[in-house]
């Protein structure tokens, strides 16, 4: 079988004669010359047909291609700094595969409503093109990072018996006349896996019910949840410095062109190195208190805006950590030195783009979690196989989640996370 040839890797073929398999971007019409701008999935390419170089049937098939008709194109690359990609193909034959009908996007401005009931369509452009390559590689990045870090990786179930981050954001379902609900979190699973492998992380897709439309929310998102045995509250931010500096560095060196095409502004990114700023939930009211919040009580939940005044203080992103107990999960370990805390932490980006990561060390004491449940109302029996944790071999732990779409939104620089995922699942939205 003959080698595909693909626009990522033109640079092989400079002056060699090819064929490339795609499809119409877009086309100029200059008479003897047709300009094709034409994409493969892999990137864009101008092509020139110019008449007295192709047969007549040739060019007369270029002049009739419509956008999104996909094509077979014969010819030689060359580089050309000016043309998109950095070469240019002089084009020698060309197949139709098929004329598209009239195509519902076209360079022109489109609503944002009519672009998302056309996303099945919308993802074939240049931007929503380099925003999911960079998801792709901050995806291979996670994995790499863990993976060379002695992580395992561990599946979770996406069908669960209970909750794990609350019950009032849990879409429920029947399972053979039981109820069940799909996951908000694999962390209490990882939890178990980590008792057994020591370090451990899973990775798939999370279900919230919140009838929330800001721009950082999805009712289904992807996330990377490491949990470690023997783990404390300043493992859990080292670790986590570590690996988003890491994810962070390797888009700049590898998706430095599809940054371009979104106009990335690096600055921000390129200090993105450890090791972070750190303070504490209390520091960060006094933060509140000091620049423009001065009537935000302590025991409140930080809102975005409240995120994007803590964050604009420091050049990297910052550690709020020793959040009030009673705003956190069940299972958070209380500070030792103060109970009204617990050693949580989340990681605020730059940037406006609010918390990346959530975790801390879990509580390792089974009557305290016994006492944690009965407080939240969750029913004991859906959670004995969780304090059995804490009877067989129970040890210090911490563990934290990372969303991919909030870390896309954040490297992209996108206004919304609805451009981070190729089906975004919205309130009032499930289509396409």
């Amino acid at each position: 079988m003959a080698e595909r040839i693909f626009i990522q890797d033109m640079a092989r073929h400079v002056g060699a004669e090819i064929t490339l398999q795609g499809w119409l971007a877009d086309k100029t019409d200059k008479g003897r010359l047709q300009f094709l701008r034409f994409r493969d999935g892999t990137g864009f390419i101008q092509a020139v047909v110019f008449q007295k170089e192709v047969s007549p049937e040739a060019f007369d098939a270029a002049k009739k291609l419509t956008q999104e008709s996909s094509v077979r194109l014969t010819g030689v690359p060359r580089a050309e700094p000016r043309a998109p990609g950095g070469f240019e193909l002089s084009v020698k034959d060309l197949q139709v595969v098929q004329i598209a009908n009239e195509y519902p996007i076209t360079p022109k401005d489109h609503g944002v409503e009519f672009l998302m009931a056309n996303r099945h369509l919308w993802l074939r452009s240049p931007r929503q093109h380099a925003i999911l390559r960079i998801r792709a590689r901050i995806i291979k990045a996670i994995r790499d990072w863990f993976d060379n870090n002695g992580f395992l990786l561990v599946d979770t179930p996406v069908l669960t018996p209970s909750a794990c981050e609350g019950t009032t954001t849990l879409f429920a379902t029947d399972y053979f006349g039981v109820p069940a609900y799909l996951t908000q979190s694999g962390q209490l699973y990882n939890e178990a896996n980590a008792m057994a492998f020591g370090k451990v992380y899973c990775f798939g897709p999370t279900f919230r019910a919140e009838k929330s439309k800001t721009r950082r929310h999805l009712t289904e998102f992807w996330m990377v949840e490491p949990e470690w045995a023997y783990g404390t509250l300043d493992d859990y931010m080292r670790v986590g410095e570590e690996f988003v500096s890491y994810v962070v560095q390797t888009i700049l060196q590898e998706r430095a062109p599809e940054l371009q095409t979104l106009e990335r502004d690096l600055t921000k990114l390129q200090n993105v190195t450890p090791p972070f700023p750190k303070i504490s939930y209390s520091e960060a009211v006094e933060i509140l208190h000091t620049h423009g919040y001065p009537d935000f009580q302590w025991g409140d939940d930080f809102g975005a805006p409240h995120e994007t005044v803590i964050s604009e203080q420091f050049a990297k992103p910052v550690f709020v950590h020793r959040y009030p107990t009673a705003m956190k999960a069940f299972y958070m370990a209380l500070d030792p030195h103060d109970p009204k805390v617990c050693l949580s932490a989340d990681l605020l980006a730059p940037e406006g783009y609010g918390e990346i990561i959530g975790g801390g060390e879990r509580s390792a004491d089974l009557a305290y979690l016994e006492k944690q449940l009965a407080h939240h109302n969750l029913p004991r029996e859906a959670y004995e196989w969780y304090l059995d944790l804490r009877k067989y071999g129970t040890v210090p732990h911490a563990g934290f989640g990372l969303g991919i779409e909030r870390t896309v939104a954040w490297l992209c620089k996108l206004d919304h996370v609805r451009e981070t995922i190729p089906y975004p699942r919205m309130l009032e939205k499930i289509y396409p």
